[in-house]
């Protein structure tokens, strides 16, 4: 009887991210500890691999990748949709995204009967446009989300074409097969928009501040609208200065790609990799080992990289635990997407079907936000 009763209390009490852990989504993949991995599936362009290990108390990371119909209507385009969202200050922004760009891209392809640079802009915009009015509503009872924001990128392969589209410091990197030599070599597809300088203030040297981080991204309101940059958000977000116009940018470096058939894969992935790994090195990675597994691959390798930084073993690190984990690394999320050039150079009108994948991790409700970083901090990811 006793028994039970502790039993029974256990469950009541049990701390709630367990339970979220649990209602998170793992019906694609798999969990161990802080970490989640599908080791392959299947897209209409080939093979991939998805990875995500937590840092934050609240994940901030969030990714999807979507193949199939990338429009409204049935009859197409088809073709492969990835996204890999870094959130700072909170996991608000990032969530939205992953919530809303993808639907609004099909919206746009289906108006323009077709994929575009123009289509993947307008459903940028559209996204930025939507948190804002999220900012808006809320502001009065939850002024810390205009200080939320997130780094966006996205890949989109349709008829042959690879389309890339970013905001922030995340990357995507193709690895090309020369045939002359037999190596794969790596080859940055994203534009950066990382660490910059950037003067505040409306009179240089009186009263000025200096903004350090990233300069484009979804959300991060506050440095964006001077109507946000005031009581009731928490002082330490408030410039000492009005500005008048937007510190940072919500329009993406967009940049498209004829697949060859020596393209093999391409890696989409936060810069939690990158402060690890070259491009090359995961690369090579990705090139010398079995496709099941990729992403976990490059995230484990990560791991090991940043407990060797800090004097310590890989087995120690996996037992230290979120909210703390992230004084060692960041939020780590790797796609692995492979290219088969005989699937690669169909037409978009080939049909396939739907596939929608989204990355897990250790959620908590939507309403619930993280605590807020300074300006710097939030630039850093």
């Amino acid at each position: 009887m006793l028994s039970g009763l502790m039993k029974f209390l256990r469950a009541c009490f049990r701390p709630s991210s367990d339970r979220y852990a649990r209602a998170s989504s793992e019906a694609g993949g798999r969990r161990d500890g802080l970490l989640w991995y599908k080791d392959s599936g299947q897209h209409i362009n080939g093979e991939f691999s998805m990875a995500v290990v937590q840092a934050n108390n609240l994940l901030e990371d969030q990714s999807q990748l979507e193949s199939g119909c990338l429009s409204s209507h049935e009859s197409g385009p088809y073709g492969t949709f990835v996204g890999v969202y870094d959130g700072h200050g909170g996991p608000e922004t990032s969530r939205y995204i992953n919530d809303h760009l993808f639907q609004h891209l099909k919206r746009f392809t289906s108006e323009q009967q077709g994929m575009s640079v123009d289509v993947i802009r307008k459903a940028y915009q559209a996204t930025e446009e939507g948190f804002l009015s999220i900012v808006t509503k809320q502001w009065s009872i939850k002024p810390q989300i205009a200080a939320v924001g997130s780094c966006c990128l996205v890949g989109v392969i349709c008829g042959g074409t690879l389309y890339v589209a970013n905001l922030g410091d995340s990357r995507a990197v193709l690895g090309r097969a020369v045939k002359a030599t037999g190596e794969v070599l790596a080859i940055q597809l994203s534009a950066e928009h990382n660490v910059c300088l950037i003067q505040v203030g409306a009179v240089e040297g009186k009263g000025t501040q200096l903004w350090e981080g990233i300069s484009k991204s979804i959300g991060d309101v506050y440095l964006k609208k001077a109507e946000f940059n005031r009581e009731p958000l928490y002082k330490k977000f408030r410039l000492r200065e009005p500005f008048k116009k937007p510190i940072l940018s919500a329009d993406p470096s967009i940049s498209t790609h004829q697949l060859l058939p020596q393209d093999q894969f391409v890696i989409f992935a936060s810069d939690g990799l990158w402060e690890h790994l070259s491009n090359q090195e995961a690369v090579d990675i990705v090139q010398n080992h079995p496709r099941s597994g990729s992403a976990k691959r490059l995230v484990k390798t990560a791991l090991h990289e940043a407990a060797k930084k800090r004097e310590m073993r890989y087995s120690d690190l996996k037992k230290i635990d979120r909210g703390v984990r992230r004084h060692f690394h960041d939020d780590i999320t790797v796609i692995v997407v492979f290219l088969d050039s005989n699937l690669v150079s169909r037409a978009s009108s080939v049909k396939g079907p739907n596939l929608s994948v989204r990355g897990g991790g250790v959620n908590f409700p939507p309403n619930i936000l993280a605590p807020c970083a300074t300006p710097t901090e939030a630039g850093g990811n």
